[in-house]
């Protein structure tokens, strides 16, 4: 068996000193981390994601909250325990989403909004802003790409810094992985669980769900 090609990693990403932390710092390792992503369709408009290791170890479900208005989302640990929750804030332009801790929607317990960087897009471009970014002149991360091609990279700010990418296995492992299933690769020091569900948010919007900007 052909072993995988070596992933490249720049040298100016984070580090144990400089962590990127967005949700919590327990989930994050001194490694690039593969995480595999599969879609379960639940009814002709719904969906969920499960999240498992290489090896096919379940790490995280994202469950949907029929009853929700916004769309509400929750990461959940495979126990069960609710990591984040996240909803479509309405009445915005740009397809704000707010990710809020465990299963709060409290404004106190906010952790980061992400929306689209412009209401007509080409090509998705999504903008991060962590709650303490008040003002929001600047992004604090940046999702490029798109969901429908499984290949997306997200950067620190405005920067070329990328921390995580979304794509295709390409070695012979990929046998294994059908056309609803695909790679999170996480860079080092680097919140897994953060990229996890701007990722998540990722698909929320391609999807388009209701049909309005």
């Amino acid at each position: 068996m052909q072993a995988p090609a070596p992933i490249f990693i720049p040298a100016n990403q984070p580090t144990a000193e400089a962590p990127v932390v967005g949700i919590n710092p327990m989930y994050i390792v001194p490694y690039p981390t593969d995480l595999i992503i599969s879609e379960k369709l639940l009814s002709l408009s719904e969906c969920s994601l499960a999240i498992t290791d290489s090896y096919g170890n379940l790490m995280f479900n994202i469950e949907t909250k029929f009853f929700s208005l916004r769309d509400r989302r929750v990461l959940l640990s495979p126990d069960g325990r609710p990591i984040v929750t996240f909803q479509q804030k309405i009445l915005t332009a740009h397809r704000r989403w707010q990710v809020f801790r465990g299963e709060s929607t409290n404004p106190k317990d906010l952790l980061f909004s992400v929306k689209k960087s412009s209401v007509l897009q080409l090509s998705t471009k999504l903008d991060v802003f962590l709650a303490s970014n008040t003002k929001e002149t600047k992004c604090d991360f940046r999702m490029s790409g798109s969901w429908f091609q499984r290949s997306c990279t997200i950067t620190l700010g405005d920067t070329n810094m990328v921390i995580a990418q979304v794509h295709k296995k390409h070695d012979i492992a990929s046998i294994i992985l059908d056309k609803d299933k695909f790679v999170l690769t996480v860079y080092p020091f680097v919140d897994y669980t953060f990229m996890i569900t701007l990722v998540a948010i990722l698909q929320e919007i391609n999807a388009d769900r209701n049909g309005e900007d």
